[in-house]
């Protein structure tokens, strides 16, 4: 009789789903996200929606889960809120996660030696028919478009595909774009493949068979449960603590909210410069994918006094967006440098704080996403 989590089950120990938040728990970004036509952007931390054409929609974070004896609590929704029903040929309407090239390493794809994986997840739309799922590289010449059948609407299914090791193309083991996972959810022509199921050269999602999800402002999709093992058989959804779940996040995206008006919130910067360029350090929780992740400030810096550092006597009004020092000399695994310039000289020795003094709910993030 073989043992529980003998070494024959690979599947037993580590890092079983490469995919990071599938259980759609962390939103570090809000609960909702509108995105308008022609753009993209994150809804749910990992998950990157893009609304590449005319249609516009909202990404929640959602309680419409399959039933309670699964154990999922949200679900990644995309609401169709101006419909797209003529797709352009370069339209592209798509949920992306990208796996971490340094979490694949153990596949070998792109030698002699690939290892298969197995995608599973749970799914429910509006829209029934054929959809796609597609694997891809990082240089995005490398393609295997999966079809799966959703044939209820509005009703949970559950999906499991399995795809072949890729013994082609490059295929990153770095902190690059190591597996791009794509769900579709409609499709221009210049990036249909003219073979499903296969592996292919060539930049593509889908063939024409993908149904158009967007082609009607009562649309939904609704994706849980995701997770990529690797294996040739789909096991029970891993389920990783919150704080695991959350760490795992804040290594690609830390968001800090910053409410208005006369509180003194977020990081403290220790000034070491006496003139009006500031340096210090954001420290972290989590050492960030990048050593000079993107500044994020929200509501945009203007001028003015609508962003500050404060020092629990004076504010220091920004004069432009503070820069991530890269480099060793700024980095190290628990905090990040920064550069904060201000329109006078800071008086030294005081712990300093960033002051969100806009009038309107704001946030500063940093941004290592792939």
């Amino acid at each position: 009789m073989a043992l529980i989590g003998s070494i024959n089950s690979p599947n037993d120990f580590g890092f079983k789903n490469r995919i990071i938040n599938g259980a759609m728990i962390i939103a570090q970004r809000g609960t909702t996200t509108t995105l308008a036509a022609n753009s993209y952007g994150f809804g749910l931390d990992r998950f990157q929606v893009f609304n590449l054409g005319a249609a516009t929609c909202s990404v929640i974070q959602s309680t419409n889960v399959p039933s309670s004896t699964n154990g999922f609590i949200n679900s990644h929704q995309v609401d169709v809120t101006l419909a797209d029903a003529s797709i352009a040929a370069a339209d592209l309407y798509m949920i992306r996660h990208v796996i971490e090239g340094l979490n694949v390493t153990d596949l070998a794809w792109g030698t002699a030696n690939a290892k298969p994986i197995t995608l599973s997840f749970w799914v429910s739309s509006s829209k029934t028919g054929t959809h796609f799922v597609s694997f891809k590289n990082s240089a995005q010449d490398r393609v295997y478009a999966a079809s799966y059948t959703i044939s209820v609407a509005n009703t949970w299914e559950f999906k499991t595909i399995t795809v072949t090791g890729d013994q082609s193309g490059t295929w990153l083991t770095t902190n690059g774009t190591g597996i791009q996972v794509v769900w579709a959810l409609a499709i221009g022509t210049d990036y249909h493949t003219p073979t499903a199921n296969v592996w292919a050269a060539g930049d593509h999602y889908s063939t024409s068979a993908q149904v158009n999800v967007m082609d009607n402002a009562a649309n939904n999709f609704y994706i849980t449960g995701v997770q990529v093992e690797k294996g040739s058989t789909a096991t029970a959804f891993d389920y990783r603590s919150y704080d695991t779940e959350l760490n795992l996040c804040l290594r690609y995206y830390l968001h800090i909210y910053m409410a208005a008006g006369n509180v003194h919130y977020m990081i403290m910067l220790m000034p070491t410069n006496p003139g009006t360029s500031n340096f210090g350090f954001i420290p972290l929780t989590t050492p960030m994918r990048i050593p000079n992740p993107a500044f994020v400030l929200y509501p945009a810096y203007d001028t003015g006094s609508d962003w500050n550092l404060n020092n629990a006597i004076v504010n220091y009004p920004f004069t432009g967006v503070p820069t991530i020092v890269s480099g060793s000399a700024g980095i190290s695994p628990s905090s990040i440098g920064i550069n904060v310039q201000v329109s006078t000289a800071m008086n030294l020795g005081y712990p300093t704080f960033f002051y969100n003094n806009t009038g309107t709910n704001g946030y500063i993030a940093l941004n290592a996403e792939l």
